[in-house]
């Protein structure tokens, strides 16, 4: 009695909570109202549709706990589903089942969390199941209407139905978690058996293989090679591949060739396609290498990367294909073949006003001014270029054009963007995406038309540089020599004392992909502080040149 009580009087303040403060509710729900108030009372109220897995819950001893308060998500799979499942299993009935099998599928249908379709991306939902792997979701169209799949195993019928202690997604089909390791599933598909052959060469079958207990070391992906990827590339066998890469004959060798090959397909923790568009690289198991990734056109496209102007085509990775799920991970299918490219670094000559949602409006690019405003805390209108978010006129970024005056006159390009720092009513920081940068020991300059004295940090991914820039200062005169020694060169075709370059300091560009770079406001306040360029030169590489014609083109020594 007094359980039932302290249980009534928890769901009293639950609702209460609700009515009372809205504001706190991080996610909304479309709601269904029921009279239940838990997991099993709505399953018991719809026996045509859920006495099978009610009688599966019961015999698994799983009952109790979801008849009590919490808060969950369960995928309650319909009574065809089940017997669907028990049909292809050869069971003839729930009791008939193996009590593991059915233990393991329910731990599967659970999150121990409330999680709504707003969390349905295309990918891995944010919390595992309480069976340690994770669901993907995903859309579906079939006649002209749209479904939520989960697991590209089950349709989801009826959704976001609220109760007591969570939350139900009412599902056609049973879910069934992965049985196979990354290895296993690759042996055993012959499409990759050069690839799997190449992976117990160099030893990674094994680690491929082991489902560490520890879920916090459990976790990798793969991005594996069929047979028909590596033939496209002249490669028929496994002979092949070994003759190809094997350039110490011994593959376990850590500076083999092929070892390198088969480390560079190998990620860190679990990726499906959803967290892989997410972010623009990604490290992989070769030590300082990581794989660029990218969604074009509805593509996943690894390693299509813009160097000195030139774009390198990258793979895509088959979507239909990928997402496949492992008791210790997840692989996907690679459309091509892709080995890890060594370069030399090289300069980077970054022109801040050549961003792609500038570029996109034609009406503006390179013919006038174009501000852009941030709308709220979450509102990002480019990508690439975040800011502090400020709830007034000075929270802006200002693509400026002309072609009169000093900025046609000597701005790469002819034009400049315009940060306002610093001050209650403007940012104190502004951060860029930089292009793909080799790894190597660059000298970072800033380039800019010194306007009115604010004085800012610059930081190239969390790293202090060494020296402050004062944008309101112009470089002083003297020779190049002169002034490099003192931390200032002319990258102008044309001299102007008022557009500057000043080095901030010297950087360790550890992997070869995009980089952050971050402008900090220490003193002074304006709303025009022009920024034109930034360059990235290798350390032993000549610091003058080349220098900027108004037209983007390149003058050197």
């Amino acid at each position: 009695m007094k359980k039932q009580y302290v249980f009534a009087t928890a769901i009293l303040l639950m609702l209460l909570s609700e009515l009372l403060l809205p504001g706190c509710k991080k996610q909304q729900f479309r709601e269904e109202t029921t009279g239940d108030v838990n997991i099993v009372g709505y399953l018991d109220k719809y026996p045509d549709s859920f006495s099978l897995f009610r009688q599966i819950l019961e015999r698994t001893d799983n009952s109790a706990f979801l008849n009590a308060y919490g808060a969950y998500t369960c995928f309650a799979p319909t009574n065809s589903g089940v017997k669907a499942w028990l049909a292809s299993n050869k069971f003839t009935s729930v009791e008939g089942a193996d009590v593991n099998v059915l233990k393991e599928l329910v731990k599967f249908h659970l999150l121990n969390d409330t999680v709504t379709t707003a969390s349905f991306k295309d990918g891995k939902l944010p919390v595992p199941t309480m069976q340690s792997q994770f669901l993907i979701t995903g859309v579906v169209n079939k006649d002209g209407n749209s479904s939520y799949t989960v697991n590209r195993q089950a349709a989801v019928l009826r959704s976001n139905v609220k109760v007591g202690n969570g939350i139900v997604h009412e599902i056609d089909h049973i879910l069934t978690p992965a049985a196979k390791s990354i290895a296993q599933q690759l042996e055993s598909d012959p499409q990759f058996s050069i690839f799997t052959q190449a992976l117990k060469e160099t030893k990674f079958y094994d680690r491929l293989n082991t489902v560490d207990p520890d879920t916090a070391k459990r976790w990798m992906t793969v991005i594996a090679e069929s047979n028909q990827a590596l033939a496209d590339s002249g490669i028929t066998s496994y002979a092949a591949l070994k003759n190809r890469y094997c350039n110490t004959k011994n593959p376990e060798n850590p500076a083999d060739s092929l070892y390198i090959y088969v480390a560079y397909h190998v990620l860190r923790d679990i990726k499906f396609l959803g967290d892989i568009i997410n972010s623009s690289s990604h490290q992989t198991l070769q030590p300082q290498e990581v794989i660029s990734t990218q969604l074009i056109d509805q593509d996943v496209v690894v390693n299509e990367d813009v160097f000195d102007g030139v774009i390198e085509k990258g793979i895509s990775l088959n979507r239909s294909k990928s997402d496949n799920a492992a008791t210790n991970g997840v692989w996907h299918y690679a459309g091509a073949h892709y080995m890890v490219k060594y370069r030399k670094p090289a300069g980077v000559f970054w022109d801040l006003s050549a961003f792609p949602e500038i570029m996109k409006l034609p009406a503006y690019y390179k013919k006038q001014n174009y501000t852009f405003k941030r709308q709220n805390e979450l509102d990002r209108p480019i990508k690439d270029i975040d800011w502090e978010y400020r709830l007034n006129n000075g929270d802006f970024l200002t693509y400026e054009y002309t072609t009169t005056g000093s900025i046609a006159n000597f701005a790469c390009n002819n034009d400049i963007i315009t940060i306002p720092l610093n001050a209650p009513a403007r940012p104190a920081w502004y951060e860029f995406t930089t292009p793909v940068i080799i790894k190597g020991r660059y000298k970072v300059w800033i380039c800019y038309r010194s306007r009115n004295p604010v004085q800012v940090n610059v930081r190239v991914n969390g790293e202090l540089m060494q020296r402050p820039v004062n944008l309101g200062e112009a470089k002083p005169a003297g020779s190049d020599a002169e002034l490099e020694s003192i931390g200032w060169k002319q990258y102008t075709a044309t001299p102007a004392g008022f557009f500057s370059a000043r080095l901030v300091g010297t950087v360790d560009i550890k992997t070869t992909e995009r980089h952050k770079l971050r402008i900090e406001g220490l003193s002074g306040t304006n709303a025009a502080n022009h920024l034109d360029m930034v360059h990235f030169i290798p350390v032993n590489d000549n610091q003058i040149f080349p220098r900027f014609k108004p037209d983007g083109s390149k003058v050197y020594q």
